[in-house]
């Protein structure tokens, strides 16, 4: 895939398992792709670039622009530490302008016993793949219209601050077109205790009622399960 750049980023918080797990799909999946890491920590996982920021979903947005600005290939996926990917997730490609996001993605819960996956129809950064010039426009609105955290619009719940295409009205720039589409192979997702999201609903949040306890070609949850444990 000589046109589409890997952007993985991690705060280095989940374990040298889990990372060294999630890592090795991604080499497996993707090939000789070129691959960007942007880190908290040093990283051995393509090309690395340190960065010295607190962990917030505002620095997640800065690493990933800090990735998509050294990149050099016409598009850019997303990568988490927390996530196993398909193949087939990588081989699309969005339309002119426009930020894509797999749906074809399955959660899992680390704290459920035993271990089932759950589906929900969620645009999520970790299932991104964009035009990197449009990503990087995006982004650099968003930086330049809020330098400072604390100035973002809030709502009732939280911040205004999410995944492009989301909350740009809020934020008051510019609109972002979006496509969704559907992997022909799932990926897997990881809710644990390590991730930011965690500080806000913990172990309250849900399932979705779409639920399996195996699923091809990764196999049962329990199987899987063993990625991070």
């Amino acid at each position: 895939m000589k046109d589409l750049t890997i952007i993985y980023y991690t705060a280095n918080v989940i374990s040298e398992h889990f990372m060294a797990n999630v890592q090795k799909q991604i080499l497996k999946v993707v090939g000789d792709t070129p691959i960007i890491s942007v880190s908290h920590k040093p990283v051995n996982f393509g090309q690395n670039i340190v960065v010295d920021l607190p962990r917030s979903f505002y620095s997640l947005y800065k690493q990933v622009l800090i990735g998509c600005k050294e990149a050099k290939t016409e598009y850019v996926a997303m990568a988490e530490d927390d996530m196993l990917y398909s193949k087939e997730h990588f081989d699309y490609r969005p339309s002119e302008n426009t930020l894509a996001y797999d749906l074809n993605k399955w959660s899992i819960f680390s704290w459920t016993k035993p271990p089932i996956f759950s589906y929900r129809p969620r645009k999520t950064m970790a299932a991104l793949i964009a035009p990197r010039a449009t990503l990087i426009k995006t982004l650099e609105e968003r930086f330049a219209k809020y330098p400072v955290f604390e100035e973002i619009p809030k709502s009732i719940y939280d911040f205004y601050w999410g995944e492009p295409g989301r909350f740009e009205d809020h934020l008051r720039i510019p609109k972002q077109k979006v496509e969704t589409y559907m992997s022909s192979v799932p990926s897997v997702i990881f809710s644990t205790p390590e991730a930011l999201a965690f500080e806000h609903l913990g172990k309250r949040k849900a399932h979705s009622q779409i639920r399996e306890t195996k699923l091809e070609p990764w196999g049962t949850a329990e199987e899987v399960l063993k990625a991070y444990e």
